[in-house]
């Protein structure tokens, strides 16, 4: 029979595997916790949704939508995508399930997989992991702060230090009228490709988050919508600066900044890490007044940003921030006779259902072997358990960490368990 050869994941894919998920499990429940910290609640959605959902949402002129979707048609003809980012699939069901009705802000936090088919590189996959909080239906300021603190207070609780805030504002509809006439007649004296062109059409703005040398430094010389700021929208900028200067967040005015994608308005921020070269961004966001009602929604406004969870990795690694030091395991449980075998596991489904994490050195091993085993699990106590034990129902109890014993009654293991030793 002819052998196979092993597969393997596809290109572009971030995977975590033991002991690499320790760290990637570490970084997704610290930025979950501060979204929780600050009242947002899960919404689980969706990995694939209705391509038109995207087109409308994130906009065609868009490098993800034109670009880097996964789409297909399905059984019934339709025409599906692989989620490329959070906030769209987030607003579809607000409105499908009359969330805005309710209490505003709707505050609400997600977390999973997403798919963008780029060029893989370190820090970008084609399937990547990101944490995202979205707050939709007031256009307060102080709401702006708040997501930007709850990003900042996420990395602080990694231990991140080498890491910068940009913040910029995008206007609102009336600024961004103003803007884009003398903006457009700008670009109209640039000798652009028809692609590009295309693209500069359907939303100018698009041209400042090109990456090519020479448009770079074309754009260089365009007007910036900052200057074009109505009254209203500079106000609203300004209290969002004086907000996060009051609770010591640090930030620099980046007035050439649009993010990624059409739907953003308003304030926009990024996160840079300094330690990660070209894929910098660890996350960022903004507000997105329009987009509830193009999606067929209320006039509401929202805010909310995404958090990379595989590129805090990588700065958490490129800061040499180890995971503190905690047991995988409550007990290993070492049976060294046919007899202790069954009863280590009896032993352990009463102690799993007591609440606490317990494995068992299964096969038929030597105690020397099952030490080791012990000792790779990482847990904090062992128990040998053999046939005098079991009679007896009296065994010794390891410190893995002190190397200390001591005797203990098996019928009572759980209130020992409980003991700080």
């Amino acid at each position: 029979m002819a052998k196979f050869q092993p597969l393997q994941a596809p290109k572009g894919v971030s995977e975590y595997y033991p002991d690499r998920s320790e760290i990637f499990e570490y970084v997704r429940e610290r930025l979950i916790g501060s979204a929780k910290s600050a009242g947002y609640q899960l919404i689980e959605l969706p990995v694939f949704e209705d391509t038109e959902l995207f087109k409308r949402g994130v906009g065609e002129s868009t490098d993800v939508v034109s670009k880097e979707m996964y789409t297909f048609e399905d059984r019934g003809g339709r025409s599906i995508t692989l989620r490329p980012e959070g906030t769209a699939g987030v607003m579809r069901s607000v409105i499908e399930h009359n969330l805005d009705r309710g209490q505003l802000p709707v505050k609400v936090w997600y977390s999973g997989a997403f798919f963008r088919a780029e060029r893989p590189q370190a820090g970008r996959y084609r399937q990547f992991y990101q944490v995202g909080i979205e707050a939709i239906g007031l256009n307060d300021p102080e709401i702006d702060v708040e997501v930007i603190a709850v990003a900042q207070r996420a990395f602080n609780n990694l231990g991140l230090k080498n890491y910068s805030l940009e913040i910029t504002s995008l206007g609102d509809k009336e600024s961004r009228a103003r803007y884009s006439k003398d903006l457009r007649q700008f670009i109209s004296t640039l000798d652009l490709d028809d692609e590009t062109a295309r693209r500069a059409d359907i939303n100018p703005l698009r041209l400042f988050d090109d990456k090519r040398d020479e448009i770079k430094s074309a754009m260089s010389r365009a007007p910036i919508l900052m200057d074009y700021l109505t009254d209203e929208s500079a106000s609203h900028f300004a209290r969002v600066k004086e907000l996060l200067s009051a609770l010591g967040i640090a930030f620099t005015v980046n007035n050439r900044m649009v993010r990624g994608l059409d739907y953003y308005t308003g304030t926009a921020f990024e996160f840079v890490h300094h330690g990660l070269g070209a894929q910098s961004g660890i996350g960022g966001g903004g507000r997105y007044d329009g987009l509830m009602a193009e999606l067929g929604g209320a006039e509401l406004s929202g805010i909310g940003f995404g958090i990379g969870v595989d590129r805090c990795v990588l700065a958490c690694e490129a800061e040499g921030i180890s995971l503190p030091e905690s047991a995988a395991l409550d007990l290993f449980i070492v049976p060294i006779s046919p007899a202790s075998k069954g009863a280590s596991v009896l032993l352990a489904e009463r102690l799993r259902e007591a609440g606490f994490r317990v494995d068992i050195a299964y096969g038929d091993r030597s105690l020397k072997g099952g030490m080791k085993a012990a000792d790779k699990s990482k847990a904090r106590l062992s128990l040998v358990l053999g046939d005098d034990e079991v009679s007896s129902d009296t065994a010794q109890i390891k410190n893995m960490k002190t190397g200390e014993s001591r005797s203990v009654k098996i019928s009572t293991l759980h209130q020992t368990l409980g003991e700080n030793i």
